[in-house]
């Protein structure tokens, strides 16, 4: 057969061959690769030898390969390199798509693929995404990618900011996430007009740290007081509360927590790092209260959660928290804000090492090299802080 010969293959005959190459002719070869087979143009341009990709046996026939192939051939004998020619049609489709792909769709089309990806841990980051990225940008969602420009992130962030400072900041921290995804996949070029760094920077003027607000918290020398009023509430979401007041973990943290994870034997708490902010096994020494909590909530178990909510098989809502805080007197703490309330105790009020209540808190105490020496968990002296805790929380 000679070397100019074409369509060498049949169908039956590539059914029937199992060999790794197989050639139809005029540079076109069907290639196993692993378990696929490929199909590829072998070709010279200006002096050198190309292989181009044509797609896969199970997507592009005998029939369609041919047809692709000439095509190349064609560019071929014009004096084209097929591999470039390619690259300028996909720019150029780039190009055709972003005029038409508006900020929206793009922005719903990453958040779908983040959560595909099971890139954030629950849906309420999730839900934090969608909400900011279409609420507070409905003018930007109807406008081209490439059309974005800095008056657009202007007219979408400025409204919150000052007011609502951290909603604004994570506005533009996502709508920046999202125009650089667009120009990597070549829907947007030129600078990124919600970068905050040389940009933002100049006319956006953030307030000052010291004077941003944070989890409100109840003083600490307020929470024995609280605790007892809880102990008199005989429902789930006291019981659930005062567990995380005595602990100080977050509130998914005991909303979520199941009896699986318990060594009542040991009075320890084993949180896997999933299910933690920072992403570490995280073991929680467990005093007598707290113990004693876990064993009554086991007791009148009704599935694997130990604070079951109202719905089947959901954990107890972050809402009802508030609620419970306010009924029993707690004003506008919040239950993040009891980790304040117990940092500030230990601070104030014991002689226990910073390390051991960050430890406590499930803070990563200490520079780089400080943390690099201690590797433990210094569990036995969280149980006696976690233990003079209760004992405070209990007005001893």
């Amino acid at each position: 057969m000679g070397s100019h010969t074409l369509n060498a293959l049949t169908v039956k005959g590539i059914a029937a061959s199992k060999s790794i190459k197989l050639r139809d002719g005029g540079g076109l070869w069907l290639v196993t690769k692993g378990n696929g087979r490929y199909w590829i143009l072998d070709y010279r341009f200006a002096g050198k030898r190309r292989e181009m990709g044509i797609g896969p046996l199970h997507t592009i026939g005998l029939g369609e390969a041919r047809q692709r192939a000439e095509g190349a051939r064609a560019l071929l004998r014009r004096g084209i390199d097929p591999i470039a020619h390619r690259a300028v049609e996909a720019i150029e489709a780039a190009k055709v798509t972003a005029s038409v792909m508006t900020f929206g769709k793009y922005a719903d089309a990453y958040i779908d693929a983040a959560v595909k990806a099971g890139r954030w841990r629950g849906a309420k980051t999730e839900a934090g995404w969608r909400n900011t990225l279409t609420n507070h940008v409905k003018l930007m969602r109807g406008k081209a990618l490439a059309d974005i420009d800095i008056q657009d992130v202007l007219a979408a962030v400025r409204p919150l900011w000052g007011t609502k400072q951290e909603t604004a900041e994570k506005l533009r921290w996502r709508i920046e996430r999202v125009l650089d995804a667009a120009k990597v996949e070549g829907l947007r070029s030129g600078d990124n007009p919600a970068a905050w760094k040389g940009n933002l920077e100049h006319v956006l003027h953030k307030p000052d740290e010291s004077t941003r607000g944070h989890h409100e918290a109840l003083p600490y020398k307020a929470a024995p007081a609280f605790v007892g009023r809880l102990r008199g509430t005989d429902t789930i979401t006291a019981r659930a509360l005062e567990f995380l007041i005595l602990t100080a973990t977050r509130s998914a943290e005991t909303r979520l927590a199941v009896f699986d994870e318990f060594d009542l034997d040991a009075a320890t708490w084993t949180i896997a790092a999933p299910r933690t902010k920072e992403r570490r096994e995280l073991r929680v020494p467990l005093c007598d209260r707290v113990v004693e909590i876990v064993k009554a909530m086991k007791a009148q178990s009704l599935n694997h959660l130990v604070f079951p909510g109202v719905r089947a098989n959901r954990p107890i809502s972050d809402m009802t928290f508030g609620k419970v805080i306010g009924a029993h007197g707690g004003g506008d703490a919040t239950t993040h804000g009891f980790r304040s309330t117990f940092k500030d105790w230990a601070t104030e009020e014991t002689e226990h090492e910073n390390y051991v209540s960050e430890a406590a808190l499930g803070h990563a105490a200490g520079d780089t090299v400080e943390r690099a020496y201690r590797r433990g968990d210094a569990l036995k002296k969280r149980r006696a802080l976690m233990d003079d805790w209760a004992a405070y929380c209990d007005g001893k």
